[in-house]
């Protein structure tokens, strides 16, 4: 079967390159993704399968059924929204979406899956149970597509036994994956501050109590809720993405807002974190005269690889690629709605390079991003091949 996924994956190829580059070219936006449900549910319906549409505004979902599809469930998901970005690649197929760029890679996912799907509806009558097709919206918008799809019904027909998902890596080289058993990704939370003091003449700051000075001592203090307050073997980081005091030369505002992220792999001190920043944060500015509003977006769960999902899926690379192609990955400060899912099921995330050996790479979310198209054909057979062995080896088990 290996050898024949394979050749499949390899005959679909030029297809599959042309889906990818239809969603390339037609980007949309977190809960705006109708046009590419509409065309991911076309496409499933042209192999035969009867997708379900908007499931979590714009989310979509079909089963291929095998041989006692009751029996056991592997789910298989992509994620296709896209950036705000202004796309600078200058490919022929470029965003015809002013402002908006597949700068994540989220249309190789779905073009992926899509060709996953294909193979896996080819080969159904030799599947034993059921693959569960997942294409999310909303992945770059909190609260997520995985968990919008799942308050609205997901899984209420059939919970899955095992789920699966990759994204892409640019400073991977194409042709090679990757995984990490347990804790891989990040929780996330986003930070938003409203320092609120007295304005007044820049000449005159003894009439005043400046918004500016008290945030800018709560940015430095707040450096010690990683540097002294987190376990040194628990990784963690506190970001800040926008300072915005909105005076002038000679004017001190009345408030300044600021937004942030923090980040990190243990939810007892995850919420310890919060409430030192809140603590920290709320006593500088009360004690120089002035206040503070926090809140704190509570965001994304952290992501754990299920032990056994993830050994399979190296083995099977071992298999599909070679042993000298397959990696074991460090941990990452990056988050993925994904860990929704993982909470619920036995799961792995991996990854797939994007990138031509010996080459420069630019990294996600970045207007010039580029994606080796060879990596659409090699995911494709792969993610197939995965859930393949999946449905096998509960066989060989049961």
């Amino acid at each position: 079967m290996l050898q024949k996924i394979k050749q499949l994956a390899h005959q679909n190829a030029p297809q599959i390159i042309e889906y990818r580059r239809h969603l390339h070219r037609h980007p949309e936006l977190s809960q705006q993704e109708f046009q590419t449900m509409e065309f991911v549910a076309a496409t499933l319906r042209q192999m035969g399968l009867e997708p379900k549409t908007g499931i979590g505004k714009t989310g979509c979902m079909a089963m291929i059924e095998g041989r006692d599809p009751q029996s056991y469930c592997v789910a298989l998901r992509a994620d296709y929204d896209a950036l705000p970005i202004t796309e600078a690649t200058g490919l022929p197929f470029a965003s015809e979406n002013p402002g908006v760029m597949h700068a994540c890679g989220h249309d190789m996912h779905t073009s992926s899956l899509l060709g996953a799907a294909k193979i896996l509806n080819s080969i159904k009558d030799q599947l034993h149970g059921s693959i569960m097709l997942i294409f999310e919206p909303s992945e770059e918008m909190y609260p997520g597509g995985a968990r919008m799809m799942m308050d609205d019904g997901l899984f209420d027909q059939r919970m899955p036994n095992e789920i699966y998902a990759f994204h892409c890596l640019p400073e991977m080289e194409c042709g090679r994956i990757g995984m990490r058993k347990g804790k891989y990704m990040a929780s996330t939370d986003e930070l938003y501050w409203t320092i609120k003091g007295k304005g007044g003449h820049g000449a005159t700051p003894h009439l005043s109590v400046d918004p500016i000075l008290i945030a800018s001592h709560i940015v430095v203090a707040l450096q010690q809720v990683v540097s002294r307050n987190a376990s040194p073997m628990m990784p963690t980081t506190l970001s800040f993405g926008k300072f915005n005091a909105n005076g002038r030369t000679n004017i001190i505002p009345d408030e300044v807002k600021m937004e942030g992220i923090i980040r990190t792999f243990d939810e007892q001190w995850r919420l310890e974190a919060h409430e030192k920043i809140r603590r920290i944060s709320c006593g500088i500015a009360e004690s120089m005269g002035g206040e503070c509003d926090l809140f704190i977006d509570y965001g994304y769960p952290y992501v754990v690889n299920d032990d056994a999902c993830t050994q399979q899926v190296h083995d099977n690379g071992v298999d599909y690629l070679g042993a000298e192609n397959v990696d074991w990955l460090d941990m990452r400060m990056t988050a993925e709605d994904f860990a929704f899912f993982a909470q619920k099921i036995p799961a792995c995330y991996f990854r797939v390079g994007i990138h031509v050996p010996n080459t420069p790479y630019c990294n996600l979310h970045r207007p010039d991003l580029l994606v080796n198209e060879d990596s659409i054909e090699l995911a494709s057979g792969f993610v197939a091949y995965n859930a393949y062995r999946a449905l096998e080896n509960r066989i060989k088990q049961s």
